[in-house]
């Protein structure tokens, strides 16, 4: 799998959700999903193009399971965080508050393990990082 598609890809998508949010919040002017909005964009459009620049600029290599690990779980706890808070925020279906909470919290907590196995990442393949 190419990392660095893979993630230009989806936070693209990201970006397209996130824009489409904030124009449809300022022309119904409500900002009820402001957090929602900001998350979107922020995890998802901001973070996941930040990584593919990363695995586009240093040679990670193609076998580190740490970095197979670390693009999965980027993938899955930014879905999770952000479909999570949308549906905390919204209850759009009704009895499944606690189904909602619990989606956010695991969403947000995979994302975290995501962040921290990028932070191992880049401290275990140091040697691949460098300006040379």
């Amino acid at each position: 799998m190419d990392r660095t598609r893979f993630f230009v890809r989806v936070a693209a998508i990201y970006a397209l959700i996130g824009s489409f949010m904030g124009s449809h919040m300022a022309g119904g002017g409500s900002y009820q999903l402001n957090a929602v909005h900001a998350h979107i964009l922020v995890v998802g459009w901001l973070s996941l193009f930040a990584f593919a620049i990363f695995y586009k600029v240093f040679p990670i290599p193609k076998t580190s399971k740490l970095a197979k690990f670390h693009v999965w779980s980027s993938f899955v706890g930014v879905f999770g965080l952000t479909v999570g808070m949308w549906l905390y925020f919204t209850q759009p279906f009704g009895g499944l508050g606690v189904f909602n909470t619990i989606f956010f919290i695991v969403g947000g907590t995979i994302l975290m393990f995501a962040f921290i196995s990028f932070a191992i990442l880049v401290f275990v393949q140091g040697k691949n990082i460098s300006e040379a």
